[in-house]
């Protein structure tokens, strides 16, 4: 049970996100401590957070952004620029000659997009270094949905699948198999990777070992990262990058929603103004249980309520939480973890409005970044 967020939920509109800068600048200043302690480079994956307002101060901390698409590649170059990675299942052919001219790594998923697209890489005036994804066929994630070394896997070249006669231009590998994972899963993924793998890196310029780690979470195993970083650095003399999403932005984000009515059946019911299915996505497709600020599980406080949002999706069901007094219409409630994932992943499903973006700072307060309406929801459809 999360007791404050530092700030009046009372003052902004709702719904809302609201970052709070100096816990981003926190969790920068760890990664940082990284990449100064193991000359390791770090890229913001803007696939967990895109929020580019907040990409100069970003970039006086880390070294540049992963992209999984064409737009995030161009939106890293426009907004950080700095490094600009992309990695991505398969490219189209029409896009390829646009991530040429914003991208300083690609990464291959196969060695058929790359026999495809070598020679465009190769007259490309940019210097672009490419790389090949690999399966590693390991990792610790328990969900399915999430793990890149599941059973028939689309991505990454299994060993099986590897063809060293094909690595002519290719400067170096990449594998992600984490998800939320701590330093000791890498250093296992890295074992079977080497033994795996290993033989070729010494040929290679760099290594990236993706995303998923969770560095900047309490508890966290920095110093065998660190040893991780520095083992393959030197036995192989390779770069290491490391592409973090949610460490990054991780406990800096919130979302503000207002109670709208509360009813009952079985169970007292809140209906809010923030949508699981739009606001809040991972939710019901990770699924899991965001906290909230003074507010305890079903049972632990005095009065339990089922949270919901305002679609007519009979699943739009945050999930239940109990609170020290009666909630009652108008009550604003704060979700913690906010930022990475739900403000990338958030849809207008119902016509329901988008939350204003804030930023919050403890000398300038409340800052509207950006606010949405109707012309949002409008122009996505025709």
């Amino acid at each position: 049970m999360r007791q404050e967020a530092g700030f009046d939920p009372m003052i902004p509109p709702t719904p809302c996100y609201v970052v709070d800068e100096q816990l981003l600048t926190q969790n920068l200043r760890i990664l940082d401590s990284v990449r100064k302690e193991t000359g390791c480079r770090i890229l913001l994956a803007q696939k967990a957070f895109s929020m580019f307002s907040v990409y100069p101060l970003i970039g006086k901390y880390l070294d540049g952004a992963a992209s999984s698409s064409l737009f995030e590649a161009r939106l890293a170059r426009e907004e950080m620029g700095k490094e600009v990675h992309i990695y991505a299942p398969a490219y189209r052919d029409d896009e390829f000659g646009e991530i040429l001219k914003y991208s300083d790594h690609i990464v291959f998923n196969s060695f058929s997009q790359w026999e495809k697209y070598r020679a465009a890489v190769r007259e490309c005036p940019r210097k672009i270094s490419c790389g090949i994804r690999v399966n590693p066929e390991y990792s610790e994630i328990e969900t399915g949905i999430y793990d890149p070394c599941g059973e028939f896997s689309r991505l990454g070249v299994t060993l099986s699948n590897f063809r060293p006669e094909e690595l002519d231009g290719v400067e170096g590998l990449h594998l992600h198999t984490l998800c939320e994972q701590g330093a000791e899963t890498l250093d296992r993924t890295l074992r079977v990777f080497e033994e795996k793998f290993g033989r070729f890196l010494s040929a290679m310029k760099w290594v990236n070992f993706g995303g998923g780690h969770h560095i900047t979470k309490p508890g966290y195993n920095l110093a065998l990262l660190k040893d991780c970083i520095r083992r393959v650095r030197d036995k192989y003399g390779v770069q290491v990058y490391l592409e973090p999403g949610e460490a990054i932005a991780l406990n800096t984000g919130f979302l503000i929603s207002t109670v709208l009515d509360v009813t009952e059946n079985g169970m007292g019911i809140a209906i809010l103004d923030t949508s699981a299915a739009c606001h809040m996505p991972d939710v019901l497709e990770m699924p899991y249980r965001p906290e909230i600020v003074g507010a305890g599980r079903p049972g632990e406080l005095p009065f339990t309520y089922r949270l919901g949002g305002p679609t007519c999706l009979a699943g739009d069901v945050i999930g239940d939480y109990s609170f020290r007094e009666p909630l009652k219409p108008g009550d604003r409630l704060v979700f913690c973890d906010m930022a990475i994932y739900s403000m990338v992943k958030n849809n207008t499903f119902n016509g329901i409005g988008l939350p204003a973006i804030l930023l919050y700072g403890e000398s300038e307060g409340f800052r509207m970044v950006r606010q949405f309406g109707y012309e949002d929801f409008k122009t996505r459809l025709s």
